[in-house]
């Protein structure tokens, strides 16, 4: 069978659907490969590219249409796009079937299957195939970096000798896979950054990459991110005042806002109101990677750039990965390789269509001439929702009572260790020399401690500060030295071999700190 990528026809739009690399990837799966002619130009890939990658470079799209069993696009196809499809012909591309019901008809009237990718569920085993996330991941810093081109200071802050320069406060709103690609790209230029998200469960996400997450001083149960797909749920109308409010209080003080919430087949909800973007600095930015599904500010214009009447900046734009479509391309091509290779198990080059794939039944949309748009619920979503169930919250009653039963136990179980350690030192002392007896004291004891600081650490603390721990342990080579100049010879030995293994602990543990540490510095 052959997978081909015809070029890209929406004005403005870069990327492609394939590449040389992801083509001789197809091959090993068996398939042949087709494209374009100047498919891949505005992305870098010329077609002698292709050719040498033995891809098929044909000259027209219908050409490919006709000659391809798999279509791989990237935007949504136009009508006469879907009339070329035939009976039994994949079509793999972002479809928005919730938006797009003439298109589903058009594509199930042909008898063609069409897999949607923004349809790929939010689960482990579909990560590889998440063109939703890959793209998001581009939009997020690609949108730092429109910020920065149309704000007329630094990010970060600088004391020069003509004078001190304050660092750039940027607030972010939405922690999904954007969100966090914007505060990375952010912090890494110096910036104060703010994030806010409706799941408060991110915040730990958002502190780890050096931003500040806001909090809102109102409580409302969250629902379930395996119940979501990952995604914002809709909230309450109190939890939307109190998130205007705290809004309010933050427009005067940024200079950057970048919004990227949204909700799944839903108009994107209205975060950053007029009286928001007015209270802002003459200068300030705002970029909405919102803007195609309605835009979170309210004065978004998509596709535009506009300047308001108080020198506020306001960027719609919808083509944030297609300005960047070499890289854009190479992961959303590796995204369709990804997905090929779902739908070809014998890796034999033909496709099978299993709609009792979680990935597949959920990505398709139509298939053997019927709409299959909305998707069933995910089989794992199930098992997962069975799995999660939060522990019941003990009362401090209850706490305090837990606390003082396990140390009861605690102190139970050394009290029998002491006791019998104590009858065997005792039976020992009777029967062994003193001299034995002064050695074997002293080892008992330093085993004693060695045991007790490293057993006594957290697991939480099982890092590059545990390593050091494991140095400080061996202490007990301060007992080998102790009686390493005893006249015994069994005793110098053993003695002797203790020094030799705590040494290997002390400088093994600092070594092993050292390039666990050395892991996270920058090169």
């Amino acid at each position: 069978m052959k997978i081909g990528a015809p070029k890209e026809i929406l004005e403005g739009e870069n990327r492609v659907a394939m590449t040389p690399a992801s083509a001789k990837d197809l091959q090993k799966l068996g398939y042949e490969c087709v494209i374009e002619s100047g498919a891949g130009a505005k992305a870098g890939f010329a077609d002698a590219m292709y050719e040498a990658a033995g891809v098929e470079v044909v000259k027209t799209a219908a050409a490919l249409f006709k000659a391809a069993d798999i279509v791989a696009k990237v935007r949504i196809p136009t009508d006469a796009e879907l009339k070329r499809l035939r009976k039994d012909q994949t079509l793999i591309t972002f479809f928005n079937p919730g938006a797009n019901e003439e298109g589903l008809k058009l594509a199930a009237e042909k008898g063609a299957s069409v897999i949607a990718m923004e349809m790929v569920p939010r689960i482990s085993r579909a990560q590889k195939m998440d063109a939703l996330s890959s793209m998001a991941n581009i939009a997020g810093y690609r949108a730092v970096i429109e910020a920065g081109n149309n704000f007329g200071r630094f990010f970060t802050g600088q004391v020069t000798a003509a004078g001190k320069v304050p660092p750039a406060k940027v607030l972010i709103v939405g922690a999904g896979v954007a969100g966090l690609a914007a505060i990375g790209t952010s912090t890494s230029l110096g910036a104060i950054t703010l994030a806010f998200d409706v799941r408060p469960e991110v915040a730990e996400q958002v502190e780890s990459m050096g931003a500040e997450f806001v909090y809102l001083d109102f409580e409302e149960e969250q629902q379930d991110g395996a119940a979501t797909g990952g995604y914002a749920s809709v909230q309450s109308e109190e939890f939307r005042n109190a998130q205007l409010k705290k809004f309010r209080e933050l427009a005067p003080e940024v200079d950057i806002v970048i919004t990227t919430a949204l909700i799944p087949n839903r108009e994107a909800p209205e975060l950053w109101t007029e009286d928001m973007v007015q209270a802002m600095k003459p200068g300030s930015v705002i970029v909405d990677l919102a803007a195609e599904k309605g835009g979170n500010c309210k004065l978004t214009v998509k596709d535009e750039k506009i300047v308001t009447e108080n020198g506020v900046t306001i960027i719609g734009y919808t083509d944030f990965p297609s300005r960047m479509a070499a890289q854009a391309s190479t992961l959303y091509a590796t995204n369709i390789r990804h997905m090929m290779s779902d739908l070809t198990p014998e890796k034999d080059g033909v496709v099978n269509h299993d709609m009792e794939d979680d990935v597949i039944r959920s990505s398709t949309v139509t298939h053997q001439g019927e709409i299959t748009f909305p998707p069933p619920p995910l089989k794992v979503q199930a098992i997962a929702a069975k799995t999660q169930e939060k522990p019941k919250e003990l009362t401090p009653e209850e706490l305090k009572a837990k606390e003082a039963a396990a140390f009861k136990a605690q102190t139970k179980q050394q009290a029998i260790l002491l006791g019998v350690g104590g009858a065997l030192m005792l039976i020992a002392g009777l029967f062994a020399p003193a001299s034995f007896m002064q050695h074997f004291i002293v080892f008992v004891l330093s085993v004693f401690i060695g045991f007790q600081v490293i057993w006594n650490v957290a697991h939480s603390l099982h890092t590059p500060l545990m390593a050091v721990t494991n140095a400080i342990s061996s202490i007990i080579i301060l007992g080998a030295l102790m009686q390493i100049g005893s006249g015994s010879a069994l005793v110098i030995i053993l003695a002797a071999l203790s020094v030799f293994m705590a040494g290997i602990n002390i400088f093994g543990g600092f070594l092993v700190t050292r390039r666990m540490l050395a892991m996270f510095q920058k090169s």
